[in-house]
């Protein structure tokens, strides 16, 4: 007696070893991605140095020059900046995965990546990986700041946990967003100024560094439900209690949200790149 092996129609082994094949050259090649921008990190330590710079001078700023002027009912003023600086820090450096990559666009780096046999999500996903390892680093840093200043968890080392999750959740969405802008424009000093406009906005009208309560009433929505916002009152909700759930499922919604929408089409105009 003969047996006859039955495959399920449309997929056959062939098909199904070609697509464990992609899959795992696209994972190679999104680590090679990723250690050739790591190297260039270690080779120019002042662009992880200047990343730092900034936060820190935020935090100082509002700690100490600003602080006293702005009273935030119930909770010490420290307690409620440290989750917006956290939220701004990502925020701002979702610009270097822009600036990476007009760079790599202006040396004609992309034209050669796109020569190559190699998957073509892998350089965009290589640098948005590595930015996001940067701005752990980053968070890292600010953690400690906040704590010399005086920032304290009230909730618990689980929460704590989300909380930092959350940010860097949050900050590898946006560098997909910032990586259309870096293939856009094609040139680091052009990207680094048509960034700001889409940044500022985010951070500047919204509830990072004062109560939305004390903004006009025209700006209070918008403050109150944009991205950074929601995101930055679910971190304060996980570092100084509140109702999370609800808070902590609006920011997850908007991190994949854009995740969804903004990595289509940064593998789609990387496609378009020359």
């Amino acid at each position: 007696m003969t047996t006859t092996t039955v495959t399920p129609i449309g997929l056959t082994p062939d098909l199904d070893l070609r697509g464990v094949r992609r899959l795992t050259t696209a994972v190679s090649d999104t680590f090679a991605v990723m250690a050739r921008n790591l190297i260039a990190y270690r080779r120019v330590p002042q662009l992880l140095v200047f990343s730092t710079i900034q936060p820190v001078v935020f935090v100082l700023l509002f700690r100490y020059v600003f602080g006293g002027a702005i009273q935030v009912p119930g909770v010490p003023y420290v307690d409620f900046l440290m989750p917006g600086i956290f939220v701004q820090t990502v925020t701002f450096g979702a610009l270097n995965t822009s600036i990476g990559l007009a760079t790599d666009l202006n040396q004609g780096l992309i034209e050669r990546f796109r020569s190559l046999p190699m998957a073509r999500s892998a350089v965009l996903a290589g640098r948005t990986l590595v930015d996001l390892v940067r701005n752990v680093f980053v968070v890292a840093l600010m953690f400690a700041v906040g704590f010399a200043v005086g920032w304290r968890v009230h909730t618990g080392v689980l929460p704590l946990i989300g909380a930092v999750l959350l940010v860097l959740l949050f900050g590898y969405a946006l560098s997909w967003i910032f990586a259309t802008v870096g293939l856009v424009v094609g040139d680091p000093e052009t990207a680094q100024a048509a960034a700001f406009p889409v940044m500022a906005p985010l951070v500047f009208a919204s509830n990072a560094f004062v109560p939305v309560a004390s903004m006009p009433d025209w700006l209070q929505y918008w403050a109150e439900h944009q991205p950074v916002s929601v995101v930055i009152t679910a971190v304060r909700d996980l570092t100084i209690g509140g109702p999370t759930t609800f808070d902590v499922l609006a920011a997850i919604l908007w991190c994949v949200g854009i995740l969804a929408v903004a990595a289509p089409i940064a593998v789609h105009r990387y496609r378009l790149a020359a």
